[in-house]
């Protein structure tokens, strides 16, 4: 995401706003997760994906007071500009009328508001939608800007080696897997057959390039997501989520249940902590959700319903799941579950609209998150005054874009690693570590331009600086504990 200011864009209702950060978190992430949630036992999924969600929450509270401390700098630096322009402009008064005139600005213009044709607007008011790289090259030094798009840039990446690997595995089992009712359900090899001497893996190999054909030409472009767009993908995720809870709430309560899940089993604690920061992923993406809500004075409680929400959702969904199915019969994408299962879901059209959901909603997705990835490349490496050459800027940034996440997916398809190790190493960056600077660096920017008596109205309830502590230790915990982890799991192979 470039770091730019632009406009809020169409103003909408909070309730809408709600719904669109609802959309925003819920995601691919939500369909690994009943696999990991029975590898870790449902107490221990259930404690971690609690606290993560308060710390994911606690975080957003954060980027949400940088936004409106970013927002009040601004406008004082756009306001200390207008004064030197007024006083340039004075200069052939007399100092009679200067001073007259300096009088009469400071009765009617109160230090820490501006006037507007719309009326009175709050320093705080969060009104330019400011992007998370604009804000980071305004709080942090050099390094720290650098080490705020390298860190969203490997974010990237695996966001988009997760959605190259979701819709090939979707596409792939939807054609190899044996579909009829007197199958039953089955857990494939990669290298059982999938066509005569075609064997799993080289159809997933096969859809792979056929995926990168079709959607890799529009990383060359400008590729914008229409309103209609992410209506329709926004209902068909409402329906298919929707039918999976109910599907499998039908068929515990018949007592048809094959689920035994472990109470707790510490070993897929690591896996669970990555696939639970990446669906509470939502940080990098706040402004354009916030920006636009028409009133925000209730913007603080409507984060913490819908976090609320979500995590509700999220334990619903995962808790039938594993007591729905067979943990060793759990599917990397859970829709998948729904597919080769006659006794959850025995109409063929419904099978098949939930196996190829993610085909449609995640495709939709990968060219926006592909050309947000190349102009953060761009930023990166840009210099003030500088152009890129044509061959630079409209192949070279594409293709690096494009072709390393098509490598990772072209070699593993493990979903549950994927987004095991984006959350876990880049999404506690995102999620962690960034919002805690920036909210730490806003404040001590902040504080000397305005000064101490003034407030943020959206300032995260979490103010003192020993949340912003908790969270970098909680951050720097986390990585040590799964590095640590995959090393001895390693080792032990």
């Amino acid at each position: 995401m470039p770091g730019g200011i632009t406009e809020s864009g169409e103003p909408y209702s909070p309730f809408v706003g709600l719904v669109y950060m609802f959309n925003l978190i819920v995601g691919t992430g939500a369909l690994t997760m009943p696999k990991v949630f029975a590898s870790a036992g449902w107490v221990v999924s259930i404690s971690l994906l609690s606290f993560l969600g308060f710390m994911s929450y606690m975080t957003t509270t954060f980027v949400i007071e940088a936004m409106a401390s970013t927002n009040a700098q601004l406008r004082w630096k756009r306001r200390e500009q207008e004064e030197v322009h007024d006083s340039d402009s004075t200069s052939e008064y007399s100092d009679d009328d200067v001073v007259a005139r300096g009088r009469s600005e400071l009765e009617t213009k109160p230090i820490l508001s501006v006037q507007r044709s719309g009326g009175h607007v709050d320093h705080f008011d969060i009104v330019e939608r400011v992007e998370m790289g604009q804000m980071a090259s305004m709080f942090f030094n050099k390094v720290g800007v650098n080490m705020f798009y390298i860190c969203i840039i490997v974010y990237l990446y695996g966001d988009m080696a997760i959605y190259a690997a979701a819709v090939p595995i979707s596409l792939m089992e939807m054609a190899c897997g044996n579909h009829s009712c007197s199958a039953g359900s089955v857990k494939y090899n990669d290298t059982d057959p999938c066509w005569g001497s075609v064997t799993r893996k080289d159809a997933y190999r096969v859809f792979l390039s056929v995926f990168t054909l079709f959607l890799g030409p529009f990383i060359f472009f400008n590729a914008q997501k229409t309103k209609y767009l992410q209506i329709l993908t926004s209902l068909m995720r409402w329906i298919a989520f929707t039918m999976m809870i109910i599907l499998a709430l039908i068929r515990i309560g018949k007592d048809s249940g094959k689920g035994r899940p472990a109470v707790a089993s510490f070993s897929g604690v690591p896996n669970l902590f990555g696939v639970c920061v990446y669906s509470f992923m939502c940080q990098h993406s706040l402004p354009s959700v916030v920006t636009p809500i028409s009133d925000k004075k209730r913007v603080g409680t409507l984060v913490l319903v819908d976090y609320t929400l979500i995590l509700v959702f999220y334990i619903l969904l995962s808790f039938t799941a594993i007591f729905c199915f067979d943990s060793t019969l759990l599917h990397d994408m859970y829709t998948l579950n729904f597919t080769d299962n006659c006794d959850v879901l025995n109409i063929p059209i419904l099978r098949y609209f939930l196996g190829l959901f993610p085909v449609f909603t995640i495709s939709t997705n990968f060219p926006i998150i592909a050309v947000t990835l190349r102009n953060n490349w761009k930023t990166l490496f840009f210099r003030d005054g500088g152009t890129y050459p044509w061959v630079v800027d409209r192949i070279v940034f594409p293709l690096i874009t494009l072709v390393p996440p098509i490598i990772v997916a072209f070699f593993t398809n493990n979903l549950e690693s994927l987004v095991g190790i984006t959350g876990a190493y880049a999404g506690t960056g995102i999620q962690y570590i960034v919002p805690a600077c920036l909210v730490y660096y806003s404040r001590r920017h902040l504080e000397p331009t305005v000064g101490r008596d003034a407030i943020n109205k959206h300032r995260s309830p979490f103010r003192h600086t020993f949340w912003v502590g908790f969270v970098l230790v909680w951050a720097v915990s986390c990585l040590m504990f799964v590095t640590a982890n995959i090393i001895l799991t390693d080792t032990k192979k």
